[in-house]
């Protein structure tokens, strides 16, 4: 099939993936006088007496807002608020599919982070969650601390942090393949933008200690002209202060990590690598190197963003199982506890007996992973404290 062409077909039949249902029957007097007018007031009157009645009288405490203003659209780049909304769609429907989230689509007509923070800020009364969508680094690193301040429920960038708790699950297993040790294992990411800075902090908070990352400049290393959130981690890593590109950070290293462009590792880089290396060349939809190649050259675990290869990283397997959690506990934040526990719950829904170099991650369809990523993540909320319920 060609997906493309086929897809733009569909789309043009669907009119739209997600529509508006009604929960409640509107078809006699009594009803209308319910569901609407006069009746209404009384939920309104109950709920400007106590807010958390916003909540438990709407479907707030089930809603999610995807927001985003089109300027990192997939692999399109800055497409357009408007460009993007078949891909906000497309997540919504997602939300739906695979958490049971009602989630609604958002699209930003702004490129100021002012505006955005405080468009978002305005309307957040309206749902029980937030998920940033295709904003471009750095400003979504702002976007997202502002809300995170500003607003009494989770804000998330799925592009972030939904990548990174997947990653994370995938490193966990590979690790238990290829039988080192998270604390030792020498960590090279290239791409220092959103999904990789998110993926790096992720890593050293499960327990990574050795870690590179990469841009397209060469090696990250504290003291060079950076953003702000490159910076941040050039603190934090790199100890040994080493210098180069990608090929240097690469030699002697247990795993790579690939958020950038295509076909930019070679086999001789990964034949430089430790004995029984890990590769996650996640570029879509051409990755940084193919993973036949990989294998070819000594990989031992090979993951990609792909579906038509084995160990499918995919954010679906994350975020409606985490915003489920979240909601259920009507969680204030998302915070580092409940993404840990997230890679957790979703690394060991492959049993130690099934674990193998091609099997590292259940598939995306696996009707195991929204539960078991709930449950985790809610329980996390309660033990860290930012759970209501």
């Amino acid at each position: 099939m060609n997906y493309l062409e086929e897809s733009l077909r569909l789309h043009g039949e669907w009119q739209g993936k997600i529509e508006v249902v009604s929960r409640v029957p509107v078809k006699s007097k009594d009803d209308l006088s319910l569901a609407y007018t006069p009746g209404v007031a009384q939920p309104c009157l109950a709920i400007q007496q106590d807010y958390d009645k916003s909540f438990t009288l709407t479907r707030r405490h089930n809603l999610v807002a995807v927001i985003t203003d089109g300027t990192a659209v997939l692999g399109l780049g800055d497409i357009g608020p408007e460009a993007g909304m078949p891909v906000m769609e497309g997540k919504c429907a997602l939300f739906k599919a695979f958490g049971d989230v009602d989630a609604f689509p958002l699209c930003i007509r702004s490129k100021d982070v002012d505006e955005i923070v405080r468009t978002i800020y305005l309307i957040s009364g309206s749902f029980g969650g937030i998920n940033l969508e295709d904003i471009a680094a750095p400003r979504c690193f702002e976007i997202e601390r502002r809300l995170k301040e500003l607003c009494d429920i989770p804000v998330f960038h799925d592009d972030q942090h939904g990548t990174a708790v997947v990653v994370g699950a995938a490193l966990i297993n590979a690790l238990k393949v290829v039988k080192k040790d998270i604390g030792e294992a020498r960590c090279v990411i290239n791409g220092a933008g959103s999904a990789g800075i998110a993926i790096g902090k992720h890593l050293l908070n499960l327990g990574v200690k050795h870690l590179k990352m990469v841009d397209r400049f060469g090696i990250l290393c504290e003291g060079e002209q950076m953003n702000p959130a490159q910076e941040e981690m050039a603190r934090v890593t790199n100890p040994e202060k080493l210098s180069g590109k990608l090929v240097d950070a690469m030699k002697g290293a247990d795993v790579f990590i690939g958020v950038s462009a295509p076909h930019i590792v070679s086999q001789d880089m990964v034949r430089s690598m430790a004995e029984g290396p890990i590769i996650f060349p996640m570029a879509n939809p051409t990755p940084e190197i193919e993973p036949d190649e990989a294998l070819a050259a000594g990989a031992a675990v090979v993951g990609t963003g792909r579906s038509d290869h084995p160990n499918q990283i995919n954010n679906v397997m994350c975020f409606p199982g985490l915003f489920r959690g979240a909601l259920d506990v009507r969680a204030r934040d998302i915070n580092e506890e409940m993404k840990q526990a997230a890679s957790h719950a979703l690394a060991n829904l492959v049993s130690d007996e099934e674990l193998k170099n091609d099997y590292i991650l259940p598939l995306a369809f696996d009707k195991r992973i929204g539960p078991a990523v709930a449950a985790a993540v809610a329980k996390a909320a309660r033990d860290s404290g930012v759970a209501r319920l």
